[in-house]
């Protein structure tokens, strides 16, 4: 089973259909308990980055989610990509998660339209489970203003949007990152979901 975090600034709905979807059992859920007794755990978001850790601070759950996320596949979505990171400069500094080292800065694109917004190619930097079975034309949907910045070692693939933009990130063991929306990319969006489904023991 697959748990949704629930915490008030996920696009939560749309994320449950598209598992429904591929068949994968999943619950919508704000309840530690839950998150423990899923199998895989897929953290959403939309909105602020200081807001979104606000509200997860709320919401009781992050030391259940640092623990958790250490022992099952995690995937974080957009802004729950982001959240994963060490910290954010979005409006403030502001701490994250720190699953995977790095930050998080506003894209500043010569000429080019910021939040970065539309289909772009994902282009495959190392091999990560959630990339098998794609092709060289796989492309996916994004809607942001800020991107991560870290190794390359934790990039499995990236856009160009004017400069290099992480788009799947990962840790190497068990918890990865979508900057795109994976449930709003069609056919490639739900075989990297299949992918992630996938990693379930």
């Amino acid at each position: 089973m697959i748990a949704v975090i629930d915490y008030g600034a996920g696009n939560i709905f749309s994320v449950k259909n598209a598992l429904d979807y591929l068949g994968f059992e999943s619950i919508l859920t704000d309840k530690s308990e839950d998150l423990k007794n899923a199998d895989a755990l897929i953290l959403p978001g939309v909105g602020a980055f200081p807001s979104a850790m606000k509200m997860l601070e709320k919401s009781g759950l992050i030391d259940t989610i640092m623990t958790q996320a250490k022992s099952k596949p995690f995937l974080g979505i957009c802004l729950g990509m982001q959240l994963l990171f060490d910290k954010s400069y979005e409006f403030e500094e502001c701490s994250g998660l720190g699953l995977i080292s790095g930050t998080v800065d506003k894209m500043e694109e010569d000429n080019l339209i910021i939040p970065h917004m539309g289909w772009n190619k994902l282009e495959m930097l190392n091999e990560c489970p959630l990339i098998h079975g794609l092709n060289e034309e796989s492309y996916v949907y994004f809607v942001h203003s800020y991107k991560a910045k870290c190794e390359d070692k934790n990039i499995s693939a990236y856009c160009n949007y004017g400069s290099r933009v992480p788009a799947l990130v990962y840790d190497g063991s068990t918890v990865y990152g979508a900057q795109f929306h994976p449930e709003k990319s069609g056919e490639t969006g739900l075989k990297i979901l299949k992918n992630f489904g996938g990693l379930i023991k």
